[in-house]
């Protein structure tokens, strides 16, 4: 089966900036795209295929097709005909607002289909961009309410200056927010539950404040303090190193300057490929090839066991 790869689906914002489509090298007068969502199965934002013997098809047909071929045996009994992960590019051009994720228990219990757990790995931000991740003081459900209506959670957060490649994994009930100026790739399961918690009490265009969720983000949020919240991890040339592993996703960043074989033989799961600096071309062992450059994302099938990959090129690997 081939390798595929998506159509971006690009998302202007009213805090979205201009570094997506130029990091994608895309044609696109779009203004202000705050969003590309590279690989999605969430309802009536399926990715499309770009290209080759499934173009034009979205990722819950293909899905719903080739079932285990496609994702996996083990992802198909867990997940069914939903896709389990979807990967974005996000382009802070102003605050976000301060937020948190239930997990799957919570989500629940409050009538959703489920959490949502996520890792940011930084690209190139702007100088002075920053994140909020994480509490940086002990704060119980009550102090939170009355730090929130007085505009003081902010200071209950750890708050980090960015880089590129600073990772950061945001497991369901951290709460956190994208700051003025960055630029990361994020990986997430497919959920759209966010609970927002403050929003520096902005008003929109009719001049009201947005909603926030106060009561259901108090019961999601995981209140434990620690001492660092940045993912900690030696950068290596040619060889995979590890970023995250949880129940949700693993997450691997590779730089590559020689060819590298990918052996996903004893994995029982699709593999997604997310360029971040530099082009290669990738072969599989049945003589599929896709070219895959800064800024495209595709999908390995849960039957691509041996990959070579030739260039000099940077990227996330993710998988199930």
């Amino acid at each position: 089966m081939e390798i595929l790869k998506f159509k971006p689906l690009l998302k202007s914002t009213i805090w979205g900036g201009s570094k997506i489509v130029p990091f994608k090298k895309l044609s696109s007068e779009q203004t202000n795209v705050g969003e590309s969502w590279e690989v999605s199965g969430v309802k009536d934002n399926e990715s499309v295929v770009a290209q080759g013997k499934y173009e034009g098809r979205n990722l819950n047909q293909l899905v719903e097709e080739l079932k285990e071929k496609l994702v996996g045996k083990e992802n198909y009994e867990r997940f069914g005909n939903t896709f389990p992960l979807l990967v974005k590019f996000i382009d802070a051009q102003q605050d976000l607002s301060i937020q948190v994720h239930p997990d799957d228990e919570t989500a629940h219990r409050q009538g959703k289909p489920m959490g949502k757990t996520e890792m940011w790995y930084a690209l190139d931000s702007d100088a002075d961009a920053t994140l909020r991740v994480g509490l940086k003081k002990t704060i119980t459900p009550e102090t939170y309410k009355t730090m929130v209506e007085d505009g003081t959670i902010v200071d209950a957060l750890a708050q980090y200056n960015l880089k590129a490649d600073d990772c950061f994994f945001i497991p369901a009930g951290r709460i956190h927010a994208i700051c003025k100026g960055s630029f990361v790739a994020e990986i997430q399961q497919t959920s759209d539950v966010t609970y927002r918690i403050y929003d520096y009490k902005r008003r929109d265009k009719d001049g009201n404040y947005r909603q926030l969720h106060t009561e259901e983000a108090a019961e999601a949020i995981d209140y434990t303090v620690l001492d660092d919240y940045r993912t900690r991890y030696t950068p290596e040339k040619n060889q995979p190193v590890q970023l995250v592993t949880c129940p949700f996703f693993s997450t691997a960043v590779y730089d590559l300057d020689e060819p590298m074989t990918l052996d996903y033989s004893e994995l029982d799961s699709f593999v997604i490929l997310i360029a971040l600096k530099g082009e290669a071309t990738l072969t599989t062992s049945d003589g599929e090839t896709q070219t895959l450059r800064q800024g495209e994302t595709i999908l390995l099938p849960a039957t691509a066991d041996v990959v070579k990959v030739d260039g000099n090129i940077k990227f996330l690997e993710t998988y199930v």
